[in-house]
């Protein structure tokens, strides 16, 4: 507690006696009293982070609801004297409903922590900083302040890793007569990528920025999209700073030797073989140790060359977009963006500043309600939903998507509008509607598999809008498939020859990950991944309160693994995407696929070839000579073992040339493979 001398005279007569220094000061002293901050996403305040400070303790209430769903946790943080956190208690609930009740303390020598994972202490020397797990983003400034007084402005911190923090600029905002000067700051070295936040000129927490949301001090919300904007800065910096050191344009022709290629149309392998490229596309395949004069020459060791994959649920961020090339994703389909940001990120794509898939865009319609995700184009009628149709023509998408709060029964005149456009729509299924309206609408794609099976489930009243999306899902195990609910959706799907985006991976995390168990799509790279990501790894994402949950979770995804093989065998087009971000996630996606009976040539296809043809893309899918050369180099083969596409030593972009291993350190990942010999 601060300490108050009402006595001066007494107080020094007290230090004179007993010859001992003053007690310190408490680290909050010039910080107690209140603060509030809102929360935003897509310019539209969603929720609050509320503090109280006291003594040496600080009390957060951190609360935000977008699209139906988000966090809701209370912390209180104790720190000593020299501002590090003694004791740290987090309650509350994930954003998927998962419940949290994290505790960090340190007694003498001994730190101790409990998280979502387990259990885990260490014995220190020093106090330390703990990188919390569900907690909210308040703990930034308090590590700031920290870190800033280090010699090297980082430390080691607990449970593992080590924090940096780097000032990035001074800047000021004005509302009204109000102007505060401030700084920002990047975080690093917990996670793949830096967080960033600004402070004021003492130390107090202004804002939390990120490209799609920000929190910011209570008073300021105006100047949300232009705090935001630092973040983007920041971010899209980062990556043309790893675009210009990693991406190797050779500026003469390059040849991949010692090669076999994946053929989509036999499913097997070629002979040995080498790949020329010539600016940004394929010019010729020959033999194996085939040289030409003044080529770089790129040795495949023998490994498979396969032709680059697509993400058909992309939600598109710079972030992102790099690792995805760099896990042989080469197209996205973005599903629902900031169209602005999406518009710019894709322009510097395009330019060769950053690296990222090659991107189509879905435009994004929601109905305006308290659940809206905030994204897109925001509607509250049929015929500003019409209009927004007609928008999305006019700036060159190639279809809509349609989303929760939606009025199912506009669906009709919008996939009618869109059609006339020549327009795809897909989406959602909106709350209170059901898969076999959407289907009779004329939808060319259903979205999550869930949206589509929750119709044999719920009743007529039941909301969607909310966590119900998820927690209905333990009503899956009672399904027959075969009873006629369950088969006229399937005959619609049939009839009007519509496809399912069922993004599987996503339903495998929500309905089989559980605390303190690594998910069993990371098993094979957890270990590659930075501290903060490995316990991401191993939490829940639903709140699987008792063992009947655990039972009907496992079982509902188990019958929607049959209700997609029933889909395949009936011959619906099957569209793989994650909603996930892709990369490692795409990877896993495809595995899961062989539950369904697919083999790993049929999915080397169906993530290439298929999906080029499903797109229109007649420049990309396989390699031939006159194609994009969009590829990728395994050392294994892919065509035995799918898993073979997990290890990629090289890929080509259009003829820009990324080394995975060379990349992956920048994001605090340990390499997979070798970088193959390049002799230039």
């Amino acid at each position: 507690m601060k300490i108050r001398f009402l006595y001066l005279g007494l107080a020094l007569s007290l230090f004179i006696a007993c010859k001992q220094e003053p007690a310190e000061e408490s680290s909050l002293a010039n910080y107690q009293g209140d603060e509030t901050y809102t929360v935003i996403f897509g310019s539209t305040a969603v929720g609050h982070l509320k503090t109280h400070t006291v003594g040496d303790t600080i009390h957060i209430d951190y609360d935000y609801k977008n699209n139906g769903r988000g966090p809701t946790m209370k912390e209180t943080i104790v720190l000593n004297k020299g501002g590090f956190p003694v004791q740290w208690n987090i309650t509350g609930n994930t954003t998927f409903g998962n419940s949290v009740n994290e505790t960090y303390s340190l007694k003498e020598s001994t730190a101790s922590w409990t998280d979502a994972t387990g259990s885990g202490s260490a014995s220190v020397d020093n106090a330390m900083w703990y990188v919390n797990q569900s907690g909210s983003p308040y703990s930034a400034i308090l590590t700031a302040r920290s870190l800033l007084k280090s010699t090297d402005f980082s430390a080691d911190v607990l449970p593992a890793g080590k924090l940096q923090i780097t000032e990035m600029e001074k800047t000021s905002v004005t509302v009204d007569t109000a102007t505060v000067d401030l700084t920002t700051y990047a975080l690093s070295g917990a996670d793949m990528n830096p967080s960033y936040f600004i402070a004021d000129n003492d130390m107090r927490l202004f804002a939390v920025i990120s490209p799609k949301f920000v929190v910011v001090r209570e008073g300021f919300e105006a100047k949300e999209k232009e705090l935001r904007a630092y973040a983007e800065k920041y971010s899209t910096e980062r990556f043309e700073s790893i675009q210009k050191e990693y991406a190797h344009n050779y500026g003469k022709k390059v040849r991949i030797a010692n090669v076999k290629i994946f053929n989509p149309n036999t499913l097997s392998l070629t002979p040995l073989s080498s790949v020329l490229v010539d600016g940004e596309r394929i010019v010729s395949i020959d033999a194996p140790d085939t040289t030409g004069e003044d080529e770089v020459v790129i040795d495949g060791a023998n490994g498979t060359l396969v032709a680059g994959m697509y993400e058909m649920h992309a939600h598109t961020g710079d972030e992102r977009a790099l690792l995805n090339v760099l896990a042989g994703v080469t197209t996205f389909r973005d599903m629902g963006n900031n169209n602005e940001v999406l518009e710019d990120l894709i322009k510097r794509i395009d330019e060769g500043v950053l690296a990222g898939p090659r991107v189509h865009r879905l435009g994004f319609i929601e109905g305006k309600s308290k659940y809206s995700a905030n994204n897109g184009i925001l509607v509250a009628s049929e015929e500003e939903a019409l209009a927004a149709v007609d928008r999305y023509h006019d700036m060159g998408f190639y279809g809509v998507k349609l989303y929760n709060s939606m009025n199912g029964d506009w669906a009709p005149a919008i996939v009618k509008r869109a059609h006339e456009h020549g327009l795809f729509v897909c989406g959602h299924v909106p709350a209170f509607s059901n898969a076999n309206a959407m289907l009779r609408a004329g939808f060319d794609e259903m979205t999550h598999i869930n949206q589509t099976m929750l119709g044999w489930v719920l009743e007529p009243d039941e909301d969607t809008r909310t966590l119900l999306r998820l927690t209905a899902l333990k009503r899956f195990p009672g399904l027959d498939l075969n009873s006629p609910k369950v088969q006229e959706t399937m005959d619609l799907f049939v009839r009007n020859k519509t496809a399912i985006d069922p993004t599987l991976a996503i339903h495998e995390v929500l309905m089989k990950s559980r605390n303190g168990e690594i998910w069993e799509g990371t098993k094979d790279y957890i270990d590659h991944m930075p501290p903060n990501t490995q316990r991401e790894f191993k939490i829940a994402k639903a709140d699987v309160a008792s063992p009947e949950d655990d039972k009907a979770y496992r079982e509902g995804y188990d019958k929607i693994v049959e209700a997609l093989k029933m889909m395949k065998e009936k011959g619906i087009f099957i569209v793989p995407g994650t909603d996930l971000g892709g990369a490692f996630f795409y990877h896993r996606e495809l595995e899961l696929y062989q539950q369904l009976g697919y083999t790993p040539a049929e999915l080397l296809k169906l993530a290439s070839y298929d999906m080029a043809q499903y797109m229109g893309d007649k420049d990309l899918g396989s390699i031939a000579p006159g194609k994009l050369a969009d590829f990728f180099l395994v050392p294994g083969d892919p065509v035995k073992d799918i898993k073979a596409i997990k290890t990629i030593s090289m890929v080509s972009k259009g003829g820009t040339f990324y080394y995975p291993s060379e990349v992956y350190p920048a994001f605090g990942i340990t390499p997979f493979t070798d970088i193959p010999e390049v002799k230039e």
